[in-house]
């Protein structure tokens, strides 16, 4: 059995110094505000018109550039610059009307309007049968993206997927600018929880929803609502846009933006040299990028967790299925938890924007059960190693690691994401290390980001423990994450219990509008989680994000950035 010290963990920081100029962007999560309150670049000045804003990735984009067919981050921060929701989200995370507003009597039947006069890139006028045509691509059985579970709850959409009705009851439209959507009962999310994000019929007329995702609607010549539209895509590369006049929420002053992909090890440098203005970062580089004269280092409060999770069943196409053996045993899960060191590990690999987290719930929201009452499974490998022997996983042959109960060698398969950024591979290999202290010899696999989550999502064999991160969104309801009938359940972590507090917290008949009530199922569902342990909350993080000091009035807060029409470069 390998023996960890503090004299390891030099040496890794050691190893990582060398990499911090290397490392930048890749993730994003957080905590709380610091001095700058989330704003930078805000002047007195009149705004000026013109200039191109450079916006760095730090790994290449899948290429679904749809609200409806992608599933990675980076897609999404392109996706931000040329589409639009419907909605809007304020700094407390509540819905508030944007290009759609609403009423409801009973949250059960919504009836939305949409402004008259919002334009498409293409010319078209937005009208709500755009909002209808895209509900009912992602009801489609053919549909391939991960968005069925925002739709699920209108009345009719399931009889709709599965082939036995031909329009989906639930919604009405009344004219252009008026649509009725009936859900299946009343819920305290449901508007929360809705696919708010048309899409442009005339764009995908004639493509069947099983070839949507590779169209080049989707991948090369998108059509959005949003201030910028797409102007060239070099697939891998980058993304020009050009200013959209017409935008409904007021002409852009930027002339240009250019998303592009770069090697994070380059990112400080551009920044400096100002061939850069945006980028997000990671935070091992914080202190190069406040050392800057000409950039802003701004973090702000995120809604987003890490975890490692356990594969502990499949996919069936519909739900999950809870048939994997392996992992099944919750002492081996609680041993490998306690193993962790997670406050080393954090402060070794967040430098100071990060903290450990007991649940699957960020501080942020304001459903977070209150650390003290929960288990905090703080770092104890004594305790590990009991667990592991109670649960009869010794070592058998004297090799210094431990076997199964049935006497067979036991091997941790732990995979990380990969991108350019050095550190996910420094501190993946810590975490074996931990593992290995205690007796489980691990074997790492770096995977790239975008073959990684498509291999979760496919339930593959090879993902047996996983690290994996959640952004919860505006609405803080795990059910999306957690649910036994969700895509994104990764681990397919199938409990009763755990969809009745779910559904209970929702169902306007027991909680009707009392957020206490609200709260206080989530944290039975919390200490639920804590206890079975589908996966092990690892860490929360600040947002990170680097802007140069030329580009003026870019706010941020718990909900995001402001829309780029509001931007301006300082000539």
């Amino acid at each position: 059995m390998k023996k960890r010290s503090m004299l390891m963990l030099a040496a890794l920081m050691l190893v990582l110094s060398a990499f911090l100029a290397a490392c930048s962007g890749g993730e994003k999560a957080g905590t709380k505000k610091n001095e700058s309150e989330g704003k930078t670049g805000e002047t007195a000045e009149k705004p000026q018109d013109g200039g191109t804003l450079v916006y760095a990735l730090d790994s290449a984009p899948e290429g679904k550039f749809n609200y409806s067919f992608y599933g990675t981050a980076t897609d999404s921060y392109v996706i931000d610059f040329f589409d639009e929701n419907l909605i809007d989200y304020d700094e407390n995370l509540k819905a508030q009307p944007h290009i759609a507003s609403w009423k409801t009597a009973d949250n059960k039947v919504f009836d939305f309007e949409i402004k008259q006069g919002v334009k498409w890139h293409n010319g078209d006028e937005l009208s709500v049968k755009d909002w209808e045509f895209a509900l009912k691509v992602v009801a489609d059985k053919d549909y391939e993206g991960p968005r069925f579970d925002n739709v699920r709850n209108i009345v009719g959409a399931q009889d709709y997927h599965d082939g036995k009705a031909k329009e989906i009851a639930g919604i009405k439209v009344v004219d252009d600018y008026h649509i009725q959507i009936t859900f299946d009962k009343a819920r305290v999310n449901n508007l929360d929880n809705l696919w708010t994000y048309p899409m442009n019929r005339t764009a995908f007329k004639g493509i069947a929803v099983k070839d949507m995702m590779g169209s080049e609607q989707v991948r090369t010549k998108p059509v959005g609502l949003g201030p910028f539209k797409v102007s060239k895509i070099i697939p891998g590369e980058s993304v020009e846009m050009e200013r959209f006049d017409d935008y409904f929420g007021g002409k852009p002053h930027i002339d240009k933006v250019v998303v592009k992909v770069i090697d994070p090890s380059l990112s400080v440098g551009e920044l400096k040299n100002g061939t850069l203005d945006m980028t997000s970062f990671h935070p091992s580089i914080i202190d190069q990028v406040k050392a800057l004269d000409n950039v802003n280092a701004v973090t702000y409060p995120g809604i987003s967790y890490y975890y490692v999770g356990f594969r502990l069943g499949t996919w069936d196409g519909e739900k999950n299925v809870m048939n994997e053996p392996k992992y099944q045993e919750k002492k081996l899960r609680e041993a490998m938890y306690y193993a962790i060191n997670r406050e080393e590990w954090v402060k070794a690999f967040f430098f100071g924007v990060g903290k450990p987290v007991n649940r699957p719930i960020p501080t942020n929201h304001w459903i977070a059960a209150p650390n003290e009452d929960l288990e905090q499974y703080k770092y104890d490998p004594e305790k590990a190693k009991t667990l592991l022997d109670e649960a009869g996983y010794k070592d058998v042959d004297g090799d210094g690691f431990r076997e199964d109960p049935n006497g067979k060698k036991f091997v941790v398969n732990f995979s990380h994401y990969a991108t350019d950024n050095p550190t996910f591979e420094s501190r993946a290999k810590a975490m074996t290390q931990y593992w290995e202290e205690v007796g489980l010899k691990t074997k790492l696999t770096m995977t790239d980001v975008n073959l990684y989550y498509e291999m979760l999502e496919k339930a593959d064999k090879s993902m047996e423990v996983f690290f994996g991160g959640w952004s919860t969104g505006s609405d803080p309801d795990p059910t999306a994450l957690w649910g036994s009938k969700a895509l994104w359940n990764y681990p397919r972590w199938v409990n009763a219990d755990s969809d009745k507090l779910l559904d209970q917290a929702l169902d306007i008949s027991v909680v009707g509008t009392d957020n206490d009530k609200r709260k206080d199922l989530y944290v039975q569902w919390q200490k639920l989680f804590m206890q079975e342990l589908p996966a092990l909350p690892i860490a929360e993080l600040e947002e990170t994000m680097a802007v140069s000091k030329r580009v003026q009035d870019v706010k941020f807060d718990v909900s995001g950035m402001n829309r780029p029409n509001e931007w301006w470069i300082k000539q």
